[in-house]
C-alpha cells in the first residue's frame, strides 16, 4: 500500500477535480445557454483519474515538453468514451459550439488543477512533506473554486435577470441565457427605464453626495484624533486607543430606534443632515483605529525635525504626516465610502421623501408587485458596479493601509 501511496493520492485528487470540474462546467453551460445540461459527474471523475495517473507517470522519469497536451488528450478520450460522447447529457448536435467550448474549458481547468496539485509528487512512497503539500494544494484550490462561485454566481444572476424581458422571465425564470437578437435597445430597456421613469439618476447623485461627505467628515475628525492618540501624551490615552471600536459591539438595529425618536423630535428624520450625523458616527471609530496604527509606524524624528525648523503642530500634520500617510488615507477613504454607499438600515428608517432617497433606499422602493423584477435587478447592478470599480482601482491602497502599522520596525 505504501509503495502506491503517490499513485493512490493522484487517483483521488484527479477524481475530485474531475467531478468538481464537470459540475461547474455543466451548471455554467446551463446558465449561459438555457439548455438543460446534466453533467456526467462519474465520467468526469474517471477522466480526472486517468489524466492524473498519466501526468504523475510522465513526470516520474518520462517528462516531456507536451505533457499537458497529452494529459488533456487522455482526459478527452476517457471522458467521451465513458459518457458515450455526451458529457453533458446532450447530443453534440445541440448547441454544438457551446458544448465544444465547455468541453475545452473543462479539459483545460482539469489539466491545470492536476498539474498544480501533483507537481513534484513521486509515484511511489511519499514523505509527510509531499502528502501535506498535496493536501494544502487541494484545500487552496477547492477554496478558490467555492469562493469564486459564491462571488460570481449571484452577480451573474443579477446581471442576466436585468437584461431579460418581462415575457422571458414569466416564460422561464430559470433561463438565464441572453437573446442577442432582440437588439441593444431591448436588451438594456430596464436600465433606460430606471433613469427615465424611476428617478435613479437622482438616487445616484444623492448617494454620491452622502458618501463623499461622510468620507470628508470622517477624515476631519479621525485624522486629528488618531494623531493625538498615537503621538501626544494625555490622561486616558491608552483607554481611548483600546475602546474606539466599542461602538461596534452594539447592533445597529438597537441604535436605530432611539435615534429615530430623537431625530423626529429635532426635525432631522427626513433629511440628509440626519444621515450625515449618523454615518460619520459609525465610521469615525474604525477610521481612528486604522489611522493610529499607521501614524505610530511613521518615524517621529521627521516630525521633531519639523518642530525644530519652526513648524507648529498643525503644520507638522499638514506638511509632514499627511503626505506620508496617503496610502492609509486612501484606504480609509475607500472603506468609509463603501460603508456609506451600501448602508441601508438608517436610510430606510430615516428617509421618506423620494427626492432624497439614497441608492439603497431607492432600490427597496422597486421591490413591489407593480415594478418588474428585471428593474429591481438592474437597480442592484447600478448600485454594485460603481463601488466595485472604485474598489478594484484603489485596492492596492486598501491593502497597504490595512497592513501598515501592524508590524514595528
Amino acid at each position: 500500500m505504501s509503495a502506491l501511496s503517490g499513485l493512490l493520492l493522484a487517483v483521488a485528487s484527479g477524481a475530485l477535480w474531475g467531478a468538481i470540474g464537470m459540475i461547474v462546467t455543466g451548471v455554467t453551460l446551463t446558465l449561459v445557454t438555457g439548455a438543460v445540461a446534466i453533467p456526467q459527474i462519474g465520467a468526469g471523475a474517471l477522466a480526472g483519474m486517468a489524466q492524473a495517473v498519466f501526468l504523475i507517470w510522465r513526470q516520474n522519469g518520462r517528462a516531456g515538453t507536451h505533457v499537458p497536451v497529452l494529459g488533456a488528450l487522455v482526459g478527452f478520450v476517457v471522458l467521451l468514451a465513458v459518457s458515450f460522447a455526451a458529457p453533458f447529457s446532450l447530443p453534440m448536435s445541440v448547441i454544438t459550439g457551446w458544448q465544444i467550448l465547455a468541453l475545452a474549458a473543462f479539459l483545460g481547468a482539469l489539466t491545470f488543477a492536476n498539474q498544480v496539485c501533483l507537481s513534484d509528487v513521486p509515484m511511489g512512497p511519499m514523505t509527510r512533506y509531499h502528502r501535506e503539500l498535496v493536501y494544502i494544494r487541494l484545500a487552496k484550490g477547492i477554496g478558490f473554486v467555492l469562493f469564486s462561485i459564491m462571488v460570481a454566481l449571484p452577480f451573474y444572476v443579477m446581471v442576466m435577470t436585468s437584461l431579460k424581458s418581462q415575457q422571458a422571465l414569466l416564460a422561464n425564470p430559470l433561463d438565464l441565457s441572453i437573446d442577442l437578437s432582440q437588439g441593444i435597445g431591448s436588451l438594456f430597456r430596464s436600465y433606460v427605464e430606471l433613469f427615465t421613469q424611476y428617478n435613479f439618476g437622482r438616487y445616484l447623485l444623492v448617494s454620491a453626495f452622502v458618501s463623499v461627505s461622510t468620507v470628508i467628515l470622517t477624515l476631519l475628525f479621525s485624522v486629528p484624533g488618531a494623531y493625538a492618540v498615537s503621538r501626544l501624551r494625555f490622561p486616558g490615552r491608552a483607554t481611548l486607543s483600546r475602546s474606539v471600536l466599542l461602538i461596534y459591539m452594539v447592533p445597529a438595529i438597537v441604535l436605530v430606534i432611539p435615534l429615530y425618536a430623537v431625530f423626529s423630535q429635532l426635525g432631522l428624520r427626513d433629511s440628509l443632515v440626519g444621515l450625515l450625523i449618523v454615518y460619520p458616527a459609525t465610521t469615525i471609530p474604525v477610521a481612528l483605529y486604522m489611522l493610529q496604527g499607521y501614524f505610530r509606524g511613521l518615524p517621529s524624528e521627521l516630525e521633531e525635525a519639523g518642530l525644530m525648523d519652526g513648524l507648529t503642530r498643525l503644520g507638522v500634520i499638514l506638511k509632514i504626516t499627511l503626505p506620508l500617510s496617503l496610502p492609509a488615507l486612501a484606504s480609509v477613504s475607500l472603506y468609509v465610502f463603501m460603508i456609506a454607499w451600501n448602508e441601508f438600515l438608517f436610510a430606510f428608517m430615516f428617509l421618506d421623501n423620494p427626492d432624497i432617497f439614497t441608492l439603497s433606499r431607492g432600490i427597496v422602493s422597486l421591490n413591489s408587485s407593480e415594478v418588474p423584477r428585471q428593474h429591481l435587478m438592474a437597480g442592484a447592478v447600478i448600485a454594485t458596479v460603481p463601488v466595485l470599480v472604485i474598489f478594484l482601482w484603489f485596492e492596492r491602497f486598501l491593502v497597504q493601509g490595512l497592513t501598515a502599522g501592524s508590524v514595528k520596525g
